[in-house]
C-alpha cells in the first residue's frame, strides 16, 4: 500500500519508439488516449477524519445507473459565442501545453483535445482554488454549467464528421471518442457528479474493486483503453500506477483513421536525406507529389494544409526555415498559429514529405503544475467536493499516451499527372528538415494533435 506522503507526482516526460513496426495496410491512422488517475487516499486517514465510505449499492454498475440515468444529452443547444469560447480556450491550452512539453531533441506528439477532456471531466467535481486554477491553466472561459454543454455538442458535432462519406475499403475516416469513469466499489460519488458525466460525456460509472484488486483492476483499464483504439495502446497505464488506494480514474481516447484527399503516389516515393539539428543526416523514404493546396509563406516559415478526404480534417505542416526551428518552436503561440492559417490561399505546391511513424508518452503532472494547476496534486488541498462530500480526493497523476503513423495512403492519379506536366515554378514545401504539424477540424478549427517531427527515421 501507497503511502499518501509519498505518492508521486514529480515530473516525468519520456519519449520511445514503437517496437516495431503497425501494420498499416496504407491507411494513415492516429491514435491516442489521455487518462487521469485520481487518487482517493483514504485508508488510515479515513477512519481517523472520521469520513464514511459508503456499502456497496448494487451487484452492478448498470444497476446502480439505471436507478436514475436518462442518458447522454445528444442535442445540446450552444450558442455560437460559447462554441467560439471554448475552441478559443482550447487552442490557448494546446500551445500553452506545447511551450511546456517542448523538447529541440526528439519527435512528439500528443492530443490537447484528449487531454482536455479528461481534465474537464475532474473540472466538474472541483471546486473552490483547486477549481479556479483549473479554469485557468486550461483556459476556461465558460461556467461550470455551460461549459459540460459545450464540451458535449463538440463532441457530438466532431462524432458526426464523416457519416456523409461514402467510406470504402481504400478510401477511410474515422473519429472515435469515448470517455470512461472507473470508480471504487464501496467508494461513495455524488449523484449530482455521476449525472454531470454521463449527460455531458457519456460516461457512466464502472465499479472496480481497486481496493482489494489493484493489478486486475489496472488490467481491466488497459484492456478498455486497448479496445477504443483497435489494440494500438495496450498500456497507457504503467505497472503500479494503480494501487489498493485508488478510488477514481477517469479515461478518454480518441482513434483518428483518414486516407488523404489527395494521395501521394507510391511509385514517387524514393530515399532521400533528412537533415538533423545537429547537422547529420539520415535517409529516409521521401513521398512527393504537386497539387493545389491551402499554403502561405514569410520570412519565417512555410505552411500547407493537406486535407483528409471529405474536406472536413486536414493535417497542416510549419516548416521553419533553415536553421530557425528553435527560435520558430520557442515562439509558437495560438494567436501566431491562427494568423498563419489566417493567411493560407490554394495554389499549385510541390510537397516532399517523409513517411514517419512514432510514439509518444507523457505524464503530466509536472506540465500541468507549470501551468498553475498545483493545488489538485496537493491531498489536503485538493477540493473535489463535486464529485464527494469529503476532501480525501486529489489526482495523482495524468497520463498521456500518442502514437501517429504517416504514409502514402494509396494512390492518387492525379498527382502522377501533374508531376508529369510541364507547369510553372510553383513553392516547394521541401519537409527535409524537422517540423510541426498540427491535425484540425476544419470547420470549427479545434486542434485535436500536435506534433513535431525531429527524426523521422526514429520509430
Amino acid at each position: 500500500m501507497r503511502d499518501p506522503s509519498k505518492s508521486q507526482t514529480g515530473p516525468s516526460v519520456k519519449q520511445s519508439a514503437a517496437k516495431g513496426s503497425v501494420a498499416m495496410n496504407r491507411i494513415s491512422w492516429i491514435c491516442l488516449v489521455g487518462l487521469i488517475g485520481l487518487i482517493a487516499f483514504v485508508g488510515v486517514l479515513t477512519i481517523h477524519s472520521g469520513v464514511l465510505v459508503a456499502a456497496k449499492e448494487g451487484t452492478s454498475s448498470q444497476q446502480e445507473e439505471a436507478q436514475w440515468q436518462i442518458g447522454r444529452k445528444l442535442c445540446p443547444k450552444v450558442r455560437l459565442a460559447e462554441q467560439c469560447a471554448l475552441i478559443a480556450g482550447n487552442t490557448e491550452f494546446a500551445f500553452d501545453l506545447f511551450q511546456t512539453l517542448w523538447n529541440s531533441k526528439d519527435n512528439f506528439f500528443f492530443s490537447p483535445h484528449s487531454i482536455s477532456l479528461c481534465l474537464v471531466m475532474m473540472y466538474g467535481g472541483a471546486r473552490g482554488t483547486t477549481e479556479e486554477q483549473i479554469a485557468s491553466a486550461l483556459h476556461f472561459m465558460l461556467s461550470q454549467e455551460r461549459l459540460h454543454i459545450a464540451f458535449n455538442a463538440l463532441d457530438l458535432e466532431l462524432a458526426r464528421r464523416g457519416e456523409r462519406l461514402a467510406v470504402t475499403e481504400d478510401e477511410k475516416f474515422q473519429l472515435h471518442l469515448a470517455n470512461s469513469l472507473w470508480v471504487e466499489s464501496e467508494y461513495k460519488l455524488l449523484e449530482s457528479y455521476r449525472k454531470l458525466l454521463v449527460v455531458n460525456y457519456g460516461a457512466a460509472a464502472e465499479l472496480l474493486d481497486f481496493a482489494n484488486a489493484p493489478e486486475a483492476s489496472h488490467q481491466t483499464i488497459n484492456k478498455w483503453v486497448s479496445q477504443e483504439t483497435e489494440k494500438k495502446i495496450r498500456e497507457l497505464l504503467p505497472e503500479g500506477s494503480i494501487t489498493s488506494l485508488t478510488r477514481l480514474v477517469l479515461a478518454n481516447a480518441i482513434t483518428f483513421n483518414a486516407t488523404w484527399k489527395h494521395r501521394f503516389n507510391e511509385a514517387f516515393t524514393h530515399n532521400s536525406p533528412f537533415y538533423l539539428l545537429d547537422d547529420r543526416q539520415v535517409a529516409v523514404p521521401m513521398m512527393h507529389q504537386i497539387t493545389p493546396f491551402a499554403y502561405t509563406a514569410t520570412s519565417g516559415v512555410q505552411a500547407v494544409e493537406l486535407p483528409y478526404i471529405g474536406d472536413e480534417f486536414s493535417m497542416v505542416i510549419l516548416l521553419p526555415a533553415p536553421g530557425q526551428f528553435e527560435t520558430f518552436a520557442k515562439l509558437l503561440t495560438a494567436d501566431r498559429v491562427i494568423s498563419i492559417l489566417g493567411h493560407l490561399s490554394k495554389e499549385m505546391v510541390q510537397v516532399y514529405m517523409p513517411r514517419f511513424e512514432f510514439r509518444s508518452s507523457f505524464r503530466l503532472s509536472s506540465a500541468l503544475k507549470d501551468l498553475g494547476m498545483t493545488d489538485a496534486f496537493i491531498l489536503g488541498q485538493a477540493d473535489f467536493t463535486g464529485m464527494t462530500k469529503s476532501r480525501d480526493l486529489f489526482l495523482d497523476d495524468v497520463y498521456h499516451q500518442s502514437i501517429v503513423s504517416v504514409d502514402e495512403n494509396g494512390t492518387f492519379a492525379a498527382a502522377g499527372t501533374a508531376a508529369d506536366m510541364p507547369m510553372p515554378i510553383v513553392p516547394t514545401v521541401k519537409l527535409n528538415r524537422p517540423f510541426i504539424f498540427l491535425i484540425r477540424d476544419i470547420e470549427t478549427g479545434i486542434i485535436l494533435f500536435i506534433g513535431q517531427v525531429m527524426d523521422p527515421s526514429v520509430r
